[in-house]
């Protein structure tokens, strides 16, 4: 089995499919900046578990997350706290120390982690396998393998050759700002606020530092913030946002860093000896803090789909994508909701477009 994609996904399909016994080989480009901020709700750990890497990954380095706060439909701030889950808090990730501490989960299962490489021009043969081209920093290497696990985030690079078609819902993109330590600022909360065009995220980061994160869509005007000041003078105008950004600074050297944040899926999440898992089956908006935790799900129940395609049950694929299905009937659901409590700025380019598809009782 080839495994494209080191990150959530990839390593819970590679972890599923090591250890019902598959040979493995796990391949990660490791291309684009790395991913910070995110966070992972408790389940996330029970999945992990599930997997046999919960201990090795989620040890020191990342912060607790004890609440999810929230200004959305008014000025109010609210609370959703995790004092009553049973299984905990969840964590504010570092994501570089998360994904490496997975490949090395990975390879501890037996498989094979191949890094700085990539998955390219798979070809099926006759017989029923693929060879593929992994193009790494010491030149290509033709390997053959038997089923290949895309992996490789909202461009479902492998999917997409083999004859699937990426559906996209939106437009949304992320303008990201990483602001300098401050000693105490951490309140082990992320916060979600709305404005007139898009949104806001924060939450802290390991060693002091906070992310901030402007969410609008790529063509308003709003999404041209290029350096630290313009970001700066837009938090300025939040309530919540800038009391939390306020003790960090806005570091003249920090750069706006930009990335896709749009809902996207593929018309078919499997086909002749290949299947998609995380953001190249199925990509959310960030608003629902979904991402890690679907990517291990996807990923996690797509490598016990191969197994299980492969010891005969024919089923097991098409068990597979109706499990996606329902996952993306059950956000465009939860989308259109949220969406439509924010009513302010109904006349504003953003939100009428959400308002629009809450109302229009589409399909998902």
């Amino acid at each position: 089995m080839v495994v494209a994609g080191g990150g959530p996904a990839g390593c819970a399909a590679a972890l599923a499919l090591a250890r019902a016994g598959r040979r493995v080989l796990l391949a990660d480009a490791g291309t684009g900046p790395p991913k910070v901020g995110e966070a992972l709700v408790s389940a996330g750990g029970v999945l992990l578990d599930d997997l046999g890497a919960g201990g090795r990954v989620l040890g020191s380095g990342h912060l607790p997350c004890y609440a999810n706060l929230s200004a959305w439909g008014s000025y109010e701030l609210r609370a959703v706290d995790f004092i009553n889950d049973p299984q905990g808090p969840g964590w504010h990730l570092d994501r570089k120390v998360f994904d490496g501490r997975l490949r090395e989960a990975v390879r501890a299962a037996g498989a094979e982690v191949v890094e700085r490489t990539a998955v390219r021009r798979p070809v099926r043969r006759p017989d029923g396998g693929w060879i593929s081209v992994l193009r790494g920093p010491g030149g290509d290497r033709a390997v053959r393998c038997r089923w290949l696990v895309d992996a490789t985030g909202r461009g479902a690079a492998i999917a997409v050759r083999c004859g699937a078609v990426r559906r996209v819902r939106d437009r949304l993109t992320a303008v990201c700002l990483t602001l300098d330590a401050a000693p105490g600022a951490a309140d082990g909360c992320s916060l979600v606020e709305s404005a007139e065009d898009g949104w806001w995220y924060t939450a802290p980061l390991p060693r002091g530092r906070r992310l901030i994160t402007y969410f609008t869509d790529t063509d308003l005007p709003s999404a041209a913030l290029r350096t630290a000041e313009q970001v700066r003078l837009r938090v300025w105008a939040t309530r919540h946002v800038r009391r939390r950004a306020g003790p960090h600074g806005f570091a003249v050297s920090a750069v706006p860093r930009r990335a896709p944040a749009y809902s996207a899926y593929l018309d078919r999440v499997y086909g002749d000896g290949w299947v998609a898992a995380g953001d190249a089956a199925v990509a959310f908006d960030p608003l629902s803090s979904q991402g890690v935790l679907t990517a291990l799900y996807t990923g996690m129940s797509a490598g016990r789909a191969v197994d299980a395609r492969l010891r005969g049950e024919a089923a097991a694929l098409e068990g597979y994508a109706e499990g996606v299905r329902r996952a993306r009937a059950a956000y465009v659901r939860g989308h259109r909701a949220v969406h439509a409590q924010e009513t302010r700025w109904a006349h504003r380019v953003f939100w009428a477009r959400r308002l629009a598809a809450a109302g229009d009782g589409a399909r998902p």
